[in-house]
């Protein structure tokens, strides 16, 4: 399973736009990519630093993983990423190793990555993705 690198930190946040130019300016670097994830209910909008990314997230639902997350604890930190060669076998290693797995299965997520996250009881309360790109066939 090994993961690579930090793929990305993912930041939960009420509005987008406004977080969009407040990073632009923290990090004197701008947006590359909004994109809406429908099946996540979630906009998107990444930051590339370095080998590594910053993801801004917005609730396009009520009902999102996202909305509820900023109602419980507020916006803030909301994933980390860890990028790996294969999601698929990360995922059956993982739960080799008792793991509590979110998804059991890849999934389609923003910037064209498989994903699939570990439950944050299971990795000392940090919810945890897994994800590397899409495989074209």
């Amino acid at each position: 399973m090994n993961p690579s690198k930090i793929e990305h930190i993912g930041i939960a946040v009420k509005n987008l736009d406004e977080a969009i130019i407040l990073y632009e300016k923290l990090l004197q670097t701008k947006c590359y990519k909004i994109e809406e994830v429908k099946n996540q209910k979630v906009k998107t909008a990444f930051f590339q630093i370095g080998d590594s990314k910053i993801e801004l997230l917005e609730a396009t639902d009520s009902e999102s993983p996202i909305a509820k997350f900023i109602e419980k604890r507020g916006e803030g930190l909301h994933h980390i990423a860890f990028a790996t060669n294969d999601v698929q076998s990360s995922v059956v290693s993982l739960e080799n190793e008792n793991f509590t797995l979110i998804d059991k299965l890849p999934k389609i997520g923003a910037d064209g990555m498989e994903i699939a996250f570990v439950h944050p009881k299971s990795t000392c309360g940090v919810l945890t993705e897994f994800c590397s790109p899409i495989k074209k066939v």
